[in-house]
């Protein structure tokens, strides 16, 4: 295929990448849409802040486990560092499947479950996770090792799986004030296009994944999906998403490329090393099946188009070529060179696509946070956006 870099994306390709937009809702819930132009920032700091990978702290009540039992079952099962017991905390922030660092025989470990309590039909599937991430330990995606799978609910409550443990550090915003240099954000960042290309250029049907997911009709699958998930979660009226649920079945794309998709592709999913602008892992994989390439990275981009602050990784309206960051215009067009792409077609469908789905989740976040079982003690805020998503990505389909 013909490789184009940013200067030679066509004119609609530039309206698309150049001008793009953030939708988000001010203080009085009004839609607003905000044009990326550049503005004076604030300068970043000058080093690393030698931080933990994210914040651990005790067990929520919620989510303790039985140490001992776990203990006794993992070393039974191979682990022999869970001889000696183990020591639980317990990985703060993340949204879904609660995380939880394991300190046994002198190692680190990491495992994920399952939720307590009533779950979203297809959700929380931990087991898929695993799965994936044992398919690709072979390939050039990064990717933690892979250590034991459990599905018996009876050893702690739910489902669960522990890998090995990876050093490290996850940036907590997009934006990296973190990083020493503007070279080092823009390294970054294009460490994790290239991660992302790689995925999309697996042979998932080499690795043993032909029957990770239906490889025809994943956007409509998708969309029917969330709807249903959404629906399950609905605890308010939400225009933007009754529109799109109706707009979405009717714009869908012809193309029907399939790949590994990732389903939740975005800066904080991954482990960078603890010096180097280099990825040593993905992870969160709950979201992953195989799907169209273009609906992973529109959701990757999404970051542009999303205001920054403490409940969001966005960037908001910061100045990308002051910091350092690609612009969406040229992270797209790495990637379309990485993967011999001729453009982006659809772009704005992918993108509607990608905030509809984002919204569905953050409405089952917020479920999760009435029923008293979210993983985040963050959830409920987190969960409120949701019709803040919905804005944006019917602003997308509008003008698509």
């Amino acid at each position: 295929m013909n490789q184009r870099g940013a200067e030679n994306l066509t004119p609609r390709e530039h309206h698309r990448f150049g001008h793009a937009t953030n939708a988000f809702r001010d203080g009085q819930g009004t839609a607003q849409i905000i044009s990326r132009k550049h503005r004076p920032q604030a300068q970043p700091s000058n080093a690393w802040r030698r931080e933990p990978i994210a914040t651990l702290g005790p067990v929520t009540p919620a989510h303790r486990l039985d140490e001992s039992r776990l203990a006794e079952y993992l070393a039974g099962h191979g682990l022999d560092d869970f001889k000696s017991g183990v020591e639980i905390l317990q990985y703060q922030g993340g949204q879904s499947n609660p995380t939880y660092r394991l300190r046994a025989g002198g190692e680190l470990f990491v495992l994920r479950k399952k939720p307590p309590g009533q779950l979203l039909p297809s959700a929380h599937l931990v087991e898929r996770e695993f799965r994936v991430m044992k398919a690709l330990e072979d390939t050039d995606v990064p990717v933690p090792k892979m250590l034991h799978l459990c599905t018996d609910d009876h050893v702690i409550g739910q489902t669960f799986f522990v890998m090995a443990h990876i050093e490290g550090r996850v940036p907590q915003a997009p934006g990296l004030p973190e990083a020493d240099t503007t070279a080092e954000r823009a390294a970054i960042y294009d460490a994790m296009n290239d991660a992302l290309a790689r995925l999309h250029s697996v042979d998932w049907q080499a690795i043993g994944l032909e029957d990770f997911g239906k490889p025809t009709d994943y956007v409509r699958r998708q969309i029917d999906r969330w709807t249903r998930q959404y629906e399950a979660a609905k605890h308010q009226a939400i225009p933007a998403m009754d529109a799109l649920i109706q707009w979405l079945p009717s714009n869908i794309p012809s193309d029907q490329e399939t790949t590994i998709a990732h389903g939740d592709f975005r800066l904080d999913n991954m482990i960078l090393h603890s010096t180097e602008p280099r990825v040593l892992a993905i992870v969160d994989w709950e979201l992953s099946t195989l799907g169209h390439p273009l609906a992973d990275l529109a959701y990757n981009c999404m970051t542009y188009h999303l205001p920054e602050g403490p409940l969001w990784k966005g960037l908001g309206d910061q100045d990308c070529e002051a910091l350092g960051i690609p612009s969406e215009t040229e992270y797209v067009s790495a990637y379309c060179r990485r993967t011999g792409r001729d453009g982006v077609p659809d772009w704005d469908f992918f993108m509607a696509f990608g905030l509809f789905r984002l919204a569905s989740i953050c409405q089952g976040v917020y479920a999760r946070a009435l029923q008293g079982n979210a993983s985040s003690t963050n959830a409920r805020a987190v969960g409120e956006k949701a019709p803040m998503l919905a804005d944006a990505g019917w602003s997308f389909a509008q003008r698509a």
